[in-house]
């Protein structure tokens, strides 16, 4: 999902509090012990990100050489998994993983990675917000050290919401969004989001993650039977059967309603910025956005989609510096705010929110202050648990999700077919 992340933005950088040198929390003396050399493995923007951080990496560790390999995620993650089938054949000092991934990955390789609260990242748990904490803790330490988040709102077509008489003010549920969308449909034609089907059930994650759940509660037990589970997925079929969703297929597809105006709004994380800004020169002004509709007035707006962070595989030959790569990169200020400068990796670490490249209003973005405006909600998105099944139950519900709307699937129906199949397939 993260291949979205195009060429994006902007950046101006300022140094949180009086010093923003990171220690490595391996020894006493970095400067003498932490040294030698390590390998990073990321993709695309990632990838990049990491080589563009290296100099002003070993400004603090001058000792340590670092070696960028960028791959596609697909075969990054093949070869992540062959190498540690083999016990750490050929494998990085550090790797890039998307948050959803990572219970998977600890569960299938539980001696896998390691355990960097007993290295000492937990004294930076708090410079992060409480939800990305959750996505990188298994079994009560932290595995993975928090990189890029995707706080979620709804980017919407100025013009076309003018041109129907709808004011963006005026959605606070989504029930209300679902009447602007018919009246702009009726009005110009276009479609109010794209949902690619088949394939991907973004919208329903959405829905659920701002009601406190993913595909499972708390405790881990399958939440597809519950209120919130039936409640989003029959708001997603009365979309539908309005008439005001546009199938599209896959991310090209979401990118050409973008860019065709087929579409007013797009739902999605904060990393979409980049995506409109490059694919949609000509509409400069005419983007905004709002907050995710509640279900009822006064409920949650908020909502993540997508994120990534940093996994030390436990065979590294040099823990110390594959630690002070991670730590640094993840928590200074600078290399943090680079990603978003060149890239539009929206960061997690919540000291950069004061950066004026973070506050200053947009001129594409109808002179708003929209990074402001997404950073502002990072602390209200509520925590859920990606369990070690997810990425499967991701692949069903998009299945459950089209013999819904294009099947005439009931939704009770539906749903609890689909917990039923996963009962059997998520057997131990």
């Amino acid at each position: 999902m993260k291949r979205f992340l195009l060429s994006f933005l902007i950046l101006g950088v300022v140094l949180a509090g009086c010093s923003n040198k990171t220690s490595s929390g391996n020894s006493e003396d970095d400067s003498k012990e932490v040294a030698g050399e390590i390998t990073v493995w990321g993709w695309d923007v990632a990838a990049a990100t990491f080589k563009e951080t290296v100099e002003m990496f070993k400004e603090e560790y001058p000792d340590v050489e670092v070696t960028v390999e960028d791959f596609g995620s697909g075969d990054l993650y093949e070869k992540l998994t062959v190498g540690l089938v083999s016990k750490g054949s050929g494998l990085p000092d550090v790797v890039l993983m998307e948050d959803e991934r990572i219970p998977g990955y600890v569960n299938q390789f539980p001696e896998g990675f390691l355990n960097l609260s007993e290295m000492g990242y937990e004294e930076h748990s708090d410079l992060f917000n409480d939800a990305k904490i959750q996505n990188v803790t298994q079994e009560g330490h932290l595995v993975a050290a928090p990189w890029d988040i995707g706080p979620a709102g709804v980017f919407y077509r100025v013009d076309l919401f003018e041109e129907a008489g709808v004011k963006a003010e005026d959605i606070e549920t989504w029930n209300d969004y679902l009447e602007a969308g018919i009246k702009i449909e009726e009005k110009t034609g276009a479609k109010m989001l794209p949902i690619d089907i088949s394939n991907y059930d973004g919208i329903f994650q959405m829905m659920m993650q701002q009601q406190g759940l993913s595909y499972f509660d708390k405790d881990g037990n399958l939440a597809l039977d519950t209120e919130e589970a039936k409640k989003s997925m029959d708001m997603i079929n009365k979309f539908y059967e309005s008439d005001i969703v546009l199938n599209n297929s896959g991310w090209d597809g979401i990118v050409t309603a973008t860019v065709n105006g087929d579409v007013a709004t797009v739902p999605y994380g904060v990393w979409y910025t980049g995506t409109i800004m490059d694919q949609a020169p000509d509409l400069k002004g005419k983007w905004d956005m709002f907050y995710l509709p509640a279900f009822e007035e006064g409920g949650t707006r908020y909502a993540n989609v997508g994120g990534s962070s940093l996994l030390i595989p436990s065979y590294t030959d040099n823990k110390n510096a594959a630690y002070a790569f991670a730590e640094f990169f993840t928590t200074n200020d600078e290399a943090q705010l680079l990603g978003f400068e060149n890239y539009g990796l929206f960061p997690s670490l919540k000291s950069t929110y004061d950066s004026e490249v973070l506050t200053q209003n947009s001129e594409f973005f109808n002179d708003q202050p929209i990074f402001k405006n997404f950073a502002d909600i990072v602390d209200e998105v509520p925590k859920i648990n990606l369990t070690k099944d997810y990425a499967q139950v991701t692949k069903v519900m998009a299945n459950t999700q089209a013999s819904i709307l294009m099947e005439n699937k009931a939704v009770d129906k539906a749903l609890a077919d689909t917990i039923e199949q996963l009962k059997n397939e998520l057997k131990e």
